[in-house]
């Protein structure tokens, strides 16, 4: 997942709204949003290489969901992070236990920010930072660096939420997750990947033929519980593949 944008309202019928796309080589198997067999719980896409998820919903109001940190120069991982948002929805334990166990293992997994939620609490933790934080409402943004650092897309697609949460539709999500409009070369963040692959990654939809946006996520969580899932899928150039739907 390469970009998450997201708005956390405590006490509101509709506390949280997040849209997100998963960017990832379309080489990598997955499948798209469904209840796990084994875990019907859990309700998100899988990724079948590693067999965790990018994001996705739980038992008791969880949710989380998890972008990767870009930096081309980090050594090979030893675990997926994806099994990072899979063990949370899967389990029972105690969030802020949880949190303490991923700051205590984070060395483990390339690096990651990811977000943990329940009915009433929403984290971030970041594995460049020394502790995660608890999030007070406002709306936010994450992509491949830190929380709302101000990448051009990330910008754009914030800006984009906030003129739809007075009435957040998943069209509306999905429609401001597929804006392919690459920013300008001046405006480009320089993470050691060369201009051209950063060129290819500021804009909020990527296509490409061997990597680009793989999946656009509306979630809608009510206060009485009850979530809304749209996902849709992408296949090379951003060929339509498929949505699926979800009222949990």
């Amino acid at each position: 997942m390469c970009l998450i944008v997201f708005a956390w309202r405590p006490g509101h019928t509709q506390p949280l709204i997040v849209a997100a796309n998963r960017d990832e080589f379309y080489a990598r198997p997955s499948l798209p949003l469904a209840q796990w067999p084994e875990s019907p719980q859990i309700h998100a896409g899988r990724d079948l290489e590693a067999g965790g998820t990018w994001l996705g919903v739980g038992a008791d109001g969880r949710f989380a969901a998890l972008t990767n940190i870009r930096n081309p120069h980090q050594p090979p991982a030893r675990r997926s992070r994806g099994e990072l948002v899979a063990r949370f929805l899967a389990g029972t334990i105690d969030l802020d236990e949880y949190l303490r166990d991923v700051v205590g293992r984070s060395l483990e997994y390339a690096g990651f920010n990811l977000l943990l939620g329940t009915a009433d609490q929403l984290w971030h933790y970041n594995a460049h930072d020394p502790e995660p934080r608890q999030l007070e409402a406002g709306v936010y943004g994450l992509s491949n660096a830190g929380l709302d650092t101000p990448w051009p897309k990330l910008l754009k697609a914030k800006a984009a939420l906030r003129e739809v949460l007075d009435d957040p539709r998943p069209e509306a999500l999905l429609a401001l997750l597929g804006d392919p409009q690459t920013a300008p070369f001046a405006d480009l963040p320089d993470t050691g990947v060369g201009l051209a692959t950063e060129s290819l990654l500021s804009s909020i939809f990527i296509a490409s033929p061997s990597y680009g946006t793989r999946a656009s996520t509306a979630l809608i969580v009510h206060a009485d519980g009850s979530r809304h899932l749209v996902e849709r899928s992408f296949g090379p150039y951003g060929g339509h593949l498929g949505e699926i739907e979800l009222r949990i």
